[in-house]
């Protein structure tokens, strides 16, 4: 018989709160992250705000040495990582250290470090490149410094699949505990690419949203105007365990992993088959897995992006994998509507949101639905938050380049 894997903690930074609670109460009042960007001035931008993280101190996790040196993507994934570690009782230590390791996922990595340590070069010269650069940059460093700083010795490793890069972390550290390579895991991803250069190209490829006048209502899934993504930052990072191991130290269980399922789209670069066959394979593979019904799911949170051809693909995805009477029962929201797209972080992120849906029964609405585009017609909740029973909840990422995970939480039972 295949282990089961738990959910024991969960630790996150997002653009509408520096924890799980901040971010929990603004997903459920439907309140958007999306602002001019603060950290530098984009008036040279052709896009002008995102979705920052705010009044973030990373002294609270970080020693003031460690901090000057450490890119921002990595604060964060450290941040989160404590948090979740700390929800999940180990702050005093894991038990069986080499039988725990970490998978931290990142798209892009110290794309802040990159930048500056480029233009210094540039400016300045060979010489003055600093020693930190490359371990500073590398999108592996935020697993590597979690391991050295909580001491596990398991598996570790970072996956990189663009916008699927933390959901591949947390199906994979299912896997390895499943395998029985590991007996916890920390997992997740982390992301901090709100900088001039990435915001110009993202821009350049059109993208991103070009609302600079109103923010707020940028970031619009399946409304009929929506016109791209908000780019956004943060990290989320979850406690996976066998569930022999959890209930042998005692721990407290949110939820249960149920279902993982990963597909290659094997069609274009950035945009999805308008089928999304891709998305249809990975969803159908992630209900086999868990031996998952259709009728069984309440809620899919929606990969979302509020691209005109996305969210018209994830729809038609839906309806197929679901059949369309029971994609009409369900709820298919975007959280990103708030958060905007935290890139290689966002899959974890969502995981961790319909970890709490599960534990609450409120599903965080969709919001800045105006006027809903005909063919995205399914129940987003949209701009109101939906007090719901919820025992099973899908999470789909996607990634540039075709990547593709859907990860399934369950109600724990024992």
């Amino acid at each position: 018989m295949r282990r089961r894997v738990v959910v024991t903690g969960l630790g996150l930074v997002t653009p509408v709160g520096n924890n799980v609670e901040e971010t929990w109460a603004a997903l459920v009042a439907g309140r958007s992250g999306a602002a001019r960007i603060a950290r530098f001035d984009p008036s040279a931008l052709d896009v002008t705000f995102a979705c920052e993280v705010k009044d973030f101190d990373g002294l609270a996790y970080i020693e003031k040495k460690e901090a000057r040196r450490y890119d921002l993507f990595l604060q964060y994934g450290l941040a989160a990582a404590q948090m979740a570690v700390d929800s999940a009782g180990l702050g005093g230590g894991f038990p069986r250290p080499e039988r725990c390791g970490v998978l931290l996922g990142s798209g892009i990595g110290g794309m802040q470090t990159f930048e500056d340590q480029a233009r210094i070069f540039i400016e300045q010269g060979p010489s003055r490149v600093s020693p930190f650069f490359v371990p500073m940059f590398i999108p592996d460093i935020a697993a590597g410094i979690a391991a050295i700083r909580f001491g596990l010795t398991g598996p570790n490793y970072c996956t990189v699949s663009a916008c699927a890069s933390s959901a591949h972390a947390v199906g994979q550290a299912c896997r390895l505990i499943q395998d029985g390579d590991a007996d916890l895991m920390l997992a997740g991803g982390s992301e901090a690419a709100v900088t001039p250069l990435t915001v110009a190209g993202f821009a350049a490829m059109r993208a991103l949203s070009t609302r600079n006048d109103d923010p707020k209502t940028a970031s619009r899934p399946f409304d009929r105007d929506r016109d791209g993504f908000v780019i956004g930052e943060g990290a989320g990072v979850v406690i996976l365990e066998g569930l022999d191991h959890a209930e042998a130290r005692g721990a407290t269980i949110l939820g249960e992993v149920a279902g993982f399922g990963m597909s290659a789209d094997a069609y274009h670069i950035t945009q999805p088959a308008p089928d999304g066959r891709g998305a249809q394979l990975a969803m159908r593979n992630c209900l086999a897995d868990g031996h998952i019904a259709p009728e069984d799911i309440a809620y899919v949170n929606a990969h979302g992006t509020s691209t005109p051809h996305g969210d018209v693909a994830e729809t038609r995805a839906v309806k197929a994998v679901f059949g369309d009477d029971q994609a009409r029962r369900l709820v298919m929201g975007s959280t990103k509507s708030m958060t905007g797209h935290l890139l290689g972080a966002t899959g974890s992120l969502e995981f961790a949101i319909c970890t709490l849906v599960i534990q609450r029964g409120i599903i965080p609405p969709t919001i800045n639905v105006f006027h809903q585009d005909p063919e995205c017609d399914l129940d987003c909740a949209p701009n109101k938050a939906l007090e719901r029973t919820v025992d099973v909840a899908l999470s789909n990422s996607f990634g540039f380049g075709g990547h593709n995970v859907s990860l399934a939480v369950k109600r724990f039972i024992a």
